[in-house]
């Protein structure tokens, strides 16, 4: 039920990006350093970003960059980008059997898919208000307060 971690891989590989384009090479050795994973799972995530236009990158490059502005990014995008197919429901993956010959298995997807439904459509409205900007904003405002 919950959203997996590449949601928030995601979201550190476009940060850290940004954050260190001038400073470094930002490849997935680079980026699982600082984001605590193995490279192959941060090549895997890079991707799925590369895939929705978010970032580039090629084997024996530079490193990754991203492909479109900080501010033309939302989390809302990420979370698209990373959600695999199995996911595809949501995040809420109601069990598919439930007992025709009970009362219950016969009418709780009644009961619950309405409220699932608008959970789910709820959680993306506040990814779609989210960009890309305002997070590697935070978190510059945050290095800098680390710094003084």
């Amino acid at each position: 039920m919950q959203i997996g971690s590449r949601f928030t891989i995601g979201v550190h590989i476009i940060t850290a990006i940004d954050y260190f384009k001038d400073m470094d090479r930002v490849n997935s050795e680079f980026l699982a350093g600082s984001i605590g994973v193995n490279p192959v799972i941060v090549r895997t995530v890079i991707s799925s970003l590369r895939e929705a236009g978010i970032v580039q990158s090629r084997r024996g490059s530079s490193g990754a960059e991203l492909a479109r502005p900080l501010d033309g990014i939302t989390l809302y995008d990420v979370y698209k980008a990373v959600h695999s197919v199995d996911e595809a429901e949501g995040l809420f993956h109601f069990h598919e059997q439930p007992n025709p010959d009970c009362p219950v298995g016969r009418n709780i997807h009644k009961a619950l898919n309405p409220r699932l439904a608008n959970a789910q459509e709820a959680l993306e409205d506040e990814l779609r208000c989210t960009t890309l900007a305002e997070i590697v904003e935070e978190t510059r405002q945050a290095i800098q307060n680390e710094l003084h």
